[in-house]
């Protein structure tokens, strides 16, 4: 059963009906429509990003984790984190008001600077640690690019996979490009020498992610999130 109702769904934040129905498609056939978790999502907000918040693509993607969300915590609301050269928010969306609301937040930025991931998986570890929280944590993490500092950004990578939480990664842009082989060798990253498990996984949403279609992107959001949680619970790293 989903953590928040369709019928709070359709009372609090209507829009968002025909997402929630989709997310609630792709867990039941990964096996997940019981399954409990902290949703974070951490978006880049680098100078390369600026057509992305423009064009509603930013917007759309905090709606699409929302409708996830709904179906995996009762809080009705989701921490973000705003990451560039440092970190330029921490706040959260909510099912209540989330029309509009990442070009609120965004109104209240100031310059987009560069990208660097360790920064905000470091803001979303704090967070989640003093949460208290006790399921695991699925994190969408979404960037355009490479990391500004690679070896740090390995490094919290690996840092993380000791915790409840998979981090879930996406690429908008060219799927070409070198900017994202960071990204395509996390998989490759060695278990157990550097890491107890793979805790990470990378999709690229394509040069316009709002041509994705609901099912293709939560299917990619939580595909791989029953093995993690698998291998997790073996290693003594998930609990619940």
């Amino acid at each position: 059963m989903a953590a928040i109702s369709l019928r709070k769904i359709e009372e609090t934040a209507p829009a968002l009906v025909s997402l929630y129905k989709s997310a609630g498609v792709s867990l039941a056939k990964h096996g997940l429509s019981d399954r409990r978790a902290a949703v974070y999502l951490v978006v880049d907000y680098s100078g390369s990003m600026r057509p992305y918040y423009q064009d509603g693509s930013v917007q759309a993607l905090a709606d699409r984790v929302l409708g996830l969300a709904a179906h995996l915590d009762d809080d009705g609301r989701v921490p973000v984190v705003f990451f560039s050269t440092d970190i330029d928010a921490e706040t959260d969306v909510e099912l209540a008001g989330h029309e509009g609301r990442i070009e609120r937040i965004v109104a209240g930025l100031g310059h987009m600077g560069r990208t660097n991931y360790h920064l905000a998986m470091d803001a979303v570890i704090d967070h989640y640690l003093d949460s208290g929280a006790t399921e695991p944590a699925l994190v969408v993490f979404q960037t355009d690019g490479g990391p500004s500092n690679r070896a740090a950004a390995e490094r919290y990578v690996c840092k993380a996979a000791k915790l409840p939480m998979f981090w879930q990664f996406i690429g908008f842009g060219d799927p070409g490009s070198r900017q994202f082989d960071f990204l395509r060798r996390l998989d490759d990253l060695a278990v157990p020498a550097k890491r107890p498990v793979d805790n990470a996984g990378f999709f690229h949403a394509g040069r316009d992610p709002r041509r994705l279609s609901d099912e293709e992107l939560y299917d990619h959001l939580v595909s791989e999130f029953p093995e993690w949680l698998a291998t997790a619970r073996a290693s003594g790293i998930v609990r619940s």
